[in-house]
């Protein structure tokens, strides 16, 4: 493995990605110290330290903890993410970003300046409303006259711009650097935690009874094994077999070659789990209620059943979004392939839409277990919520998704110059 890095260290265009990417990553980080004026972050101490697990300590836990000491990186890449959901979603139905979508580099453009716009007007409705539950909070140094209005429009503007910033970051990832840039922020900020979590939670188990030791140990192990399971999950693959007929061009032939299309168990990836959570603090809009009351903990039995089942059902709801059997179906007819024993069109789109039906079943339901495991380790591990968070959710999924991605990108450098990938056993494949 150390060789394989110092070889990679040795060509000249992936060092320079690589120094790039930790470049912008550690002005990320610097980024999230550089506080917004006019906020007292200690006021806001209260808010987040009861780790209640509503929208602000996710907000939060995003952001790398900016959002909780009011930094200029508080909203981080969530306008961009939401923006680019929201786009996904349109595109499928309206006509008009749907062609956009299909009009190669140029419409790509477009969709991305598109989605720039809708980021910034989303920043912007963050900001404001973040700003009015500081005002709440009591922690801004002006609220009436002159400087109450400059102090708030600095604040505002200070989180749109920084959010902005932050989407620009990720975007020169993309070009100049290695890995998904927004996709990267996350993961620094999200890993940035986890040494705090972590001490912390050892801290707490030397406080408590005898055989703390043992229990930490058994929490590490679990972890990996939690970690070791989740990369099984994202990289499952069924592959279907394409077979291309043969093309005799002058004397040459073409085709006849058999590849394979990978249909991913979970190619919803982290979004059933976003979808879910963002619908989960519906009941506390309505407090005082027994609806809300029954909603209130998320270790509770109902938080975790609703949970699980709105992430069961959100697979199938963005599974059928993003892949398209007939559009499949339509570019192997038109490119001469053909799945063996199958007739191509609408033989071919059910056979498609079949095999991705069965595949997501248990990846929804291995989706939904994830989902739940954070609330599972605090309630029967007795784990402190900010390491719980490790266990399961965006977190887990963020972090290897992206470490995998990653990864990839290096290993397509090395093999380009014939070097061996990251891993003994040669490159990084899904299981199927």
């Amino acid at each position: 493995m150390f060789e394989t890095f110092r070889k990679a260290w040795k060509i000249e265009d992936l060092r320079k990605r690589l120094l790039f990417t930790l470049l912008i990553l550690v002005l990320f980080r610097l980024g999230c110290a550089i506080p917004v004026p006019y906020i007292s972050a200690g006021a806001l101490t209260s808010m987040f330290a009861g780790g209640t697990g509503d929208m602000l300590e996710y907000l939060n836990m995003m952001s790398g903890g900016a959002l909780s000491e009011c930094t200029l990186f508080a909203l981080g890449v969530q306008p961009a993410i939401n923006a680019s959901i929201i786009m996904q979603l349109l595109a499928v139905a309206i006509p008009y970003l749907e062609n956009l979508t299909k009009e190669g580099e140029e419409g790509q453009r477009k969709m991305r300046r598109i989605t720039n716009y809708v980021g910034a007007g989303i920043g912007l409705m963050l900001s404001i409303g973040y700003y009015f539950i500081i005002r709440n909070m009591g922690a801004l140094s002006y609220t009436e006259g002159f400087a109450g209005i400059f102090s708030a429009v600095v604040i505002v503007l200070a989180f749109t711009a920084g959010s902005q910033l932050c989407a620009w970051m990720g975007n020169q990832i993309d070009s100049k650097g290695i890995g998904n840039g927004i996709s990267l922020i996350i993961m620094i900020g999200i890993v940035a935690r986890l040494p705090h979590a972590l001490l912390a939670e050892v801290n707490a188990r030397f406080q408590t009874a005898s055989g703390s030791a043992i229990m930490l140990i058994l929490e590490l192990v679990l972890l990996f094994l939690v970690f070791m399971a989740t990369i099984a999950l994202v990289q499952a693959v069924r592959k279907v077999p394409v077979q291309y007929a043969k093309r005799i061009v002058g004397n040459k032939q073409y085709g006849g070659v058999r590849q394979y299309i990978p249909l991913k168990m979970n190619a919803a990836n982290v979004m059933p789990i976003i979808f879910a959570q963002a619908l989960m603090f519906i009941p506390a809009l309505f407090s005082g209620t027994a609806f809300a009351a029954a909603f209130s903990s998320m270790t509770g039995f109902w938080y975790n059943f609703t949970l699980a089942v709105l992430v069961i059902a959100f697979t199938y709801f963005y599974t059928a979004i993003i892949i398209n059997p007939q559009m499949m179906a339509d570019d192997m007819k038109r490119n001469g392939g053909f799945i063996p024993g199958v007739k191509p069109g609408k033989q071919t789109v059910n056979y498609i839409d079949t095999i991705m039906t069965r595949i997501t079943l248990p990846g929804s339901f291995f989706l939904a277990i994830v989902a739940i495991l954070p609330a599972l380790a605090m309630k029967f591990l007795g784990i402190q919520q900010a390491f719980a968070y490790f266990y399961g959710g965006t977190s887990l999924l963020i972090m290897v998704g992206v470490v995998l991605d990653t990864l990839k990108q290096i290993e397509s450098y090395l093999l380009m110059r014939h070097y061996d990938g990251l891993m003994k056993t040669g490159r990084i494949q899904g299981r199927h």
